[in-house]
């Protein structure tokens, strides 16, 4: 009786991130600025307190494979971010692509930020015949099963945040433009101001006290303000030391004076 071998790990038999990249020179749609900004924005931002930084990951332009039957289908969101995963495909490679059967954790936030061509398919409205590849929507919602959704449009300055409930995704009411993520320990929200030397409105994350998380550039800026904040302190405080060893240097000076004033007069400043 001939003996079987054990089947193989799906790692060896399924295709990995390294058969799987996103470069393809040949795909159209080169994202714009804004679609290379945001995304960075985003990126600097995102900093969870309950995790590591070694075991957060974000993805921006980067191909999403889901779906093991079609290892070639794939979604490409704008921004997710994912929790609990290690920063590094298999602790030491950046990764080409993320690839969920290899991975084992789905994205806990996907951002898309629309533009009227991807808009309709953004937001599940499209119609897909049967032997095609699903909608953005569809794979988020009922395949990936993403936590949050978030769709911005640059144009109406509008965002939508959608979480699922259930099987579904449901819309946030949201009453200001942040919606804050308990699970994260982080909120969401769209902040005025000037990034990449842009003013304009943009997507950011923001701690429990409400305040920006700051970029790398804003947290030099800080660092540089509290050095420069310092050095004022100490030459203020060398000035009123040295006017202070001015004073008593005077009053040793006038006091010497009196002594020997004192003195030429006949009385012996010791005995005053």
């Amino acid at each position: 009786m001939y003996q079987t071998d054990p089947p193989r790990p799906a790692k060896e038999t399924l295709p990995t991130m390294y058969d799987l990249p996103s470069e393809d020179p040949e795909e159209p749609g080169l994202p714009d600025e804004f679609h290379d900004f945001q995304p960075q924005l985003l990126r600097e931002t995102f900093c969870p307190p309950s995790y590591s930084r070694d075991q957060i990951f974000v993805g921006a332009d980067l191909n999403l494979y889901y779906d093991v039957r079609h290892p070639q289908w794939y979604k490409r969101p704008d921004w997710f971010g994912v929790v609990g995963v290690s920063r590094f495909y298999e602790q030491r490679d950046l990764r080409l692509s993320y690839v969920m059967w290899q991975e084992g954790v789905s994205p806990f936030i996907v951002v898309e930020l629309l533009s009227p061509t991807t808009e309709s398919e953004d937001l599940g409205q499209t119609l897909r015949d049967i032997d095609q590849p699903p909608s953005k929507w569809e794979v988020y919602e009922r395949i990936l099963r993403i936590p949050y959704y978030v769709v911005f449009s640059r144009y109406t300055n509008e965002l939508r945040i959608f979480e699922l409930k259930g099987l579904n995704y449901q819309q946030v009411r949201l009453d200001t433009e942040r919606f804050w993520l308990p699970e994260l320990g982080l909120g969401l929200g769209v902040w005025s101001g000037s990034y990449q030397e842009v003013n304009g409105r943009w997507l950011r994350w923001y701690d429990e006290l409400g305040n920006w998380i700051p970029t790398g550039s804003e947290q030099a800026q800080q660092a540089q303000d509290q050095l420069q904040q310092t050095q004022r302190q100490l030459q203020q405080a060398e000035q009123e030391a040295q006017f202070e060893r001015q004073e008593k240097e005077l009053a040793q000076q006038q006091a010497a004076r009196l002594a020997e004033r004192l003195r030429q007069l006949g009385i012996d400043p010791k005995e005053v």
